[in-house]
């Protein structure tokens, strides 16, 4: 994911309260930092017919503290190399927050949105005007510090230093 000034989204699965690192990516997969080799593993617990409808999936949507449990990077990862665009939360957790955005991943929170978005239907995320569009509504959530914005619209956090590295030796 980069350039967060658009809209994104799509299809969303929806998931409850406190999903932890170890289902969104379960331990044993952990020797991967490819996306895409673990995004084949993302919410194993959850059954093939969850997975089957994760990875048909572009916007993920889930309660409070998503994320929560292991400080793993690859919990954000697996969901880039599956597609997901945007996750929405009604709230994240603080590690899990980082993660997506050093790893360029759209991660916003929105109680009102998770409570009216219904699994299966269509959800977009448009940053730049700092809205959820859902058949329930739309919703607002707080805009993203500069900061962060930047390092989104780089493609996550590697990117964003090796560009502004690049720019320095220039001088």
């Amino acid at each position: 994911m980069s350039d967060v000034s658009g809209r994104v989204g799509g299809v969303c699965v929806k998931l409850g309260d406190h999903v932890n690192s170890d289902v969104i990516i379960p331990g044993r997969y952990l020797t991967s930092i490819d996306p895409v080799e673990l995004a084949k593993h993302a919410f194993e617990p959850l059954g093939r017919g969850f997975q089957d409808r994760f990875l048909a999936a572009k916007v993920l949507v889930a309660g409070r503290n998503f994320g929560c449990g292991s400080a793993r990077e690859q919990a954000a990862s697996c969901l880039i190399g599956a597609g997901i665009e945007a996750v929405v939360a009604e709230s994240f957790a603080r590690v899990f927050f980082r993660n997506a955005i050093n790893t360029g991943l759209v991660a916003v929170q929105s109680a009102a949105a998770v409570a009216r978005i219904a699994d299966g239907e269509e959800v977009f995320v448009d940053v730049a005007a700092g809205n959820i569009e859902a058949s329930g509504g739309t919703f607002a959530f707080p805009p993203y510090p500069e900061n962060l914005t930047l390092i989104l619209n780089a493609g996550g956090l590697i990117p964003y230093v090796a560009r502004r590295l690049e720019r320095e030796s220039r001088r």
